[in-house]
């Protein structure tokens, strides 16, 4: 899909509390993006522990692996309802979901067996939509179709959130209504994802005196305008091209960024604006940056890419150091690069295919072609894992 369908994007997040004294959460969020659409699944295993963390696992798992490989959220549905056993105890099966998927040119399917329901919130207040009902296997699955707009949260949590302080002094009363007052009063519209999840789980550890007596977990889409950051690395390999490369650069409805002192001159040179240099933020490791007007971020291009590359390549896999790379109040090229990135819903790369001839004079660092689409990619494949949406243009 061309970047250009896109209406809007999707802010994503979640956390757990685990029951006390329970090391593994019974609950199971999982989160995919195609290049179309997000997929989010809540999946409450029954019970706690070791047990309840599997069946929450392979039933969220199931699910989003089934909808990425084509199979449509009714199949999905079908085929989970008509797997998960039914405890011979208690009369309910061993998992419930939610399944939420949200197609960026805005159309939202919501599917839900036993959990909780979903709280979709429009100008803060909540949107009450209606729901059809389907029998699949004996199951009651109820199916909301809606389109959705930017600022619009979309919360859906486990039981344990509702069980919050049963029986203790601190409950008050709490439940699906309590939780949707809550929310109206508490979330601000330029809130994102994150913060929902924080407020709602502090409250439901509050409620329950700071010992989960249940797994509780929260999950939040926050529906974004489509901004889409554009980096042009690299002269094109035609000159003739320059123009249209850099008027594409121009017209990014997100952030606007310039890797590399060659580039750099060609967006000056096309614009006719002043390329200066900034060298009050320089480290040893990263040249200084430069600035053009309109343009939000230009630095040098490839040691600061690998860099940057680096820094992706650990955020990927550790969410607390993403985190701290995007309140880093450092202003060098690399971490401003980084920070624009992670920043950022969707990133179109649009690479150069000549042979820079500043590379040549770099003896002791020949840069090649290849080298350079291989750093884009690895920086792509990093910002794909972290849950961007991510193109790539050769020119």
């Amino acid at each position: 899909m061309d970047s250009s369908d896109s209406k809007i994007y999707i802010d994503a997040h979640w956390r757990s509390l685990n029951k006390e004294n329970e090391e593994l959460c019974g609950d199971r969020v999982q989160i995919r993006r195609s290049d179309k659409c997000l997929v989010l699944v809540l999946a409450d295993g029954l019970g706690s522990g070791v047990k309840a963390n599997i069946l929450s696992t392979l039933t969220s798992t199931i699910i989003s692996e089934m909808i990425f490989a084509g199979d449509s959220l009714e199949d999905a549905v079908e085929t989970i309802a008509s797997t998960l056993p039914v405890c011979q105890e208690r009369g309910i099966a061993y998992s419930t979901f939610t399944i939420i998927q949200v197609y960026y040119t805005g159309e939202a399917y919501i599917a839900e067996f036993d959990n909780p329901s979903v709280i979709i919130m429009r100008d803060q207040q909540v949107l009450k939509l209606q729901k059809e009902t389907k029998q699949v296997n004996g199951k009651k699955i109820s199916i909301t179709r809606f389109d959705v707009q930017p600022q619009d949260f979309i919360v859906t949590f486990s039981d344990g959130v509702l069980h919050a302080g049963v029986g203790m002094e601190l409950n008050f009363g709490w439940g699906q209504d309590e939780v949707e007052e809550f929310l109206v009063e508490h979330v601000k519209p330029a809130d994102p994802a994150r913060e929902v999840t924080r407020l709602l789980l502090a409250n439901v550890n509050y409620l329950y005196g700071g010992k989960p007596g249940d797994d509780s977990t929260v999950a939040c889409l926050k529906i974004v305008k489509a901004l889409e950051t554009r980096v042009m690395v690299g002269p094109p390999s035609k000159a003739e091209d320059d123009e249209k490369v850099v008027g594409r650069l121009l017209s990014a409805t997100g952030k606007k960024v310039c890797c590399g002192g060659t580039t750099s001159e060609i967006v000056a040179r096309v614009t006719n604006r002043e390329l200066t240099t900034d060298c009050s933020e320089l480290l040893a490791d990263v040249p200084p940056k430069g600035f053009i007007d309109g343009i939000d971020l230009v630095t040098e291009g490839v040691l600061t890419l690998q860099k940057v590359s680096r820094y992706l390549d650990k955020a990927a896999r550790d969410s607390a150091y993403a985190e701290s790379l995007m309140l880093s109040k450092e202003e060098d090229g690399a971490t401003s690069l980084a920070r624009v990135l992670l920043e950022s819903d969707a990133i179109t790369f649009m690479v150069g295919l000549s042979d820079n001839p500043a590379h040549d004079a770099i003896a002791y660092s020949p840069i090649s072609l290849n080298a350079k689409i291989a750093l884009i990619n690895e920086m792509a494949a990093n910002l794909k894992t972290i849950g961007k949406i991510i193109h790539i243009e050769m020119y």
